[in-house]
């Protein structure tokens, strides 16, 4: 009844028309429940929104900055999207294509993404490249302890437990580390699937060296990273082409001087200098991933001095309030350009 009474509602806006033609085109194309419900919740969005907004912005570009965009052609209000990984990738490029054009601004948090995004765009200096950030006064340095010589090393894994992650691939890298290799595993997600990795482990014998520890609060999360050695996130790409963008987890592994191994896709790269600030393979290779383990493992002094460039580079280019800045100064100049517009045609 509430997506009813806004539909009504919004029939009744001068740009209504215009958002209708846009979704019925969009619904042949797209013919499903989800893109039809997305109407609705424009009409909702369009009606609800207090008479005090002058602007709206969509987080993410796929179902949300179709919300958005339809919301925007019945109010007449301008709007502004950020993209991320997923909602880039496995998005059609018709689509992305139509709101790049009508959004004021887009920004988006890799340079891969960057590119893609400014290849379908109209005007593609009204794409924006801006990196996520790490909050440095919830993820503070860590105090430097000695580690002990007789207990393994830990490799960390944060993440859900979903393909584009790669965790099935980390598991095959781990049995084949050699013999004389002392680790132990400790994994932080919950995710779909879980189930599918634990009976791997069983399969190939090191289920005794793996501790499965479902979701955890970001204390928690927190204290794993203080007391791991290596962080591994072998991201892949999925058959859907969903992937990783730039992993906040791997920016808060360095953040806490972790020695960080990953994959070269994506924004990972952006992040992770090879051989500098971490260690990168190439993605689905199991042997460079046990080779880059391997080295880390048995190691120390090459953990230390990845581990401490890692984070001198987390803090001085990913810090949260440098990123967010720029962010802010998007809006900022859209807001008093939207002002300055609404007082000249007054």
């Amino acid at each position: 009844m509430r997506v009813l009474r806004a539909a009504l509602k919004a029939s009744k806006l001068p740009g209504f028309g215009k958002a209708l033609t846009a979704f019925l085109r969009d619904l042949r194309r797209d013919f499903t429940r989800n893109r039809a419900r997305r109407f609705g919740q424009a009409c909702v969005l369009a009606t609800e929104t207090g008479a005090e907004a002058g602007w709206l912005h969509a987080h993410f570009i796929h179902t949300p900055a179709s919300v958005t965009r339809y919301a925007s052609l019945m109010s007449g209000l301008p709007w502004s999207c950020s993209a991320h990984a997923k909602d880039i990738w496995t998005s059609p490029d018709w689509d992305l294509m139509e709101k790049l054009a009508e959004t004021r601004w887009s920004v988006t948090c890799t340079a891969s993404g960057h590119a893609h995004l400014q290849s379908l765009s109209s005007d593609p200096a009204r794409v924006h490249l801006s990196y996520h950030g790490v909050d440095l006064e919830r993820f503070q340095s860590p105090p430097r302890h000695a580690r002990k010589s007789d207990r393994p090393v830990t490799v960390l894994a944060v993440g859900r437990a979903v393909v584009k992650k790669g965790f099935d691939l980390l598991l095959d890298a781990l049995a084949a580390l050699p013999e004389s290799a002392d680790w132990r595993f400790v994994h932080i997600g919950g995710g779909e699937k879980l189930s599918e990795l634990k009976a791997q482990a069983d399969r190939l014998g090191i289920s005794d060296r793996i501790s499965w520890l479902d979701a955890q609060p970001q204390e928690k999360v927190l204290e794993a990273y203080r007391e791991a050695d290596i962080f591994a996130l072998p991201c892949r790409i999925a058959a859907d082409g969903d992937r990783d963008g730039l992993p906040n987890v791997l920016m808060e592994a360095q953040s806490q001087r972790l020695a960080c191994v990953s994959t070269d896709i994506s924004g990972v790269g952006e992040l992770i200098i090879d051989g500098k600030t971490g260690l990168l393979c190439p993605p689905e290779n199991v042997p460079a991933l046990t080779t880059a383990l391997t080295r880390l493992i048995v190691d120390p002094d090459l953990r230390e001095k990845l581990a401490t460039a890692g984070e001198k580079r987390v803090r001085s280019v990913f810090n949260h309030e440098k990123t967010s800045a720029e962010l802010i100064a998007l809006f900022d100049a859209s807001l008093t350009g939207a002002a300055n517009r609404a007082a000249a045609a007054e």
